[in-house]
């Protein structure tokens, strides 16, 4: 039987990662699309890219330079749709190919997916889950001084209310690392009823 394969999603800074985290600990195969995108910005064929794009300060010393990409990108939306048309692909054959070679007796399968919805991938997953934080916690925990930089790191994204409204499940995470981890428990034994 293949396993049930999840999406999950949420605000910036709401605890995705915390959230992919405590499914691994419970047992499930993960895997992160974000980190997916770090691992191919240091590969030497989108160095290659974006070189050739933007020119070679972008790759100084042979190594992308993150920051300098986000400053391109964020300050143009051509040049991010740009960049997004290089990297999905490659993220997504790279999901396929883990999802592909699963042992057999996986159950669960997480890919946490910050941009799901945005991207149209929900209909990918047999269920998605949203991770919700409060505003003064995300800003908390992404080390943001006030709600108009979190808005301004939001920018492209839907609001976390929206995600959670088109998600099959919400796991709120404001609480503990232990609650989360029950939250992610109680979830999964719904699901594999």
């Amino acid at each position: 039987m293949p396993p049930l394969v999840i999406g999950l999603t949420g605000g910036i800074a709401a605890g995705k990662s915390e959230a992919l985290a405590a499914f691994k600990h419970l047992g499930a195969a993960t895997i992160s699309s974000d980190a997916l995108v770090h691992e191919l910005l240091g590969g030497a064929e989108m160095r290659e890219r974006l070189s050739a794009r933007w020119g070679e300060e972008v790759a100084p010393g042979g190594e992308v330079d993150r920051a300098r990409v986000g400053e391109i990108v964020f300050g143009d939306p051509k040049e991010l749709a740009w960049l997004e048309s290089e990297l999905h692909p490659l993220v997504g054959v790279r999901i396929a190919a883990w999802l592909t070679a699963l042992p057999p007796e996986t159950q669960t399968a997480v890919v946490e997916v910050p941009l799901l919805f945005e991207a149209g991938m929900q209909d990918v997953f047999a269920a998605t889950v949203a991770v919700t934080a409060s505003d003064d916690r995300r800003r908390e925990r992404a080390g943001l001084r006030d709600q108009v930089m979190l808005e301004e790191r939001e920018g492209r994204q839907l609001s976390q209310e929206e995600k959670a409204s088109r998600a099959d499940h919400v796991i709120d995470n404001d609480g503990s690392v232990a609650e989360l981890r029950a939250a992610v428990g109680a979830l999964l034994s719904r699901l594999h009823t």
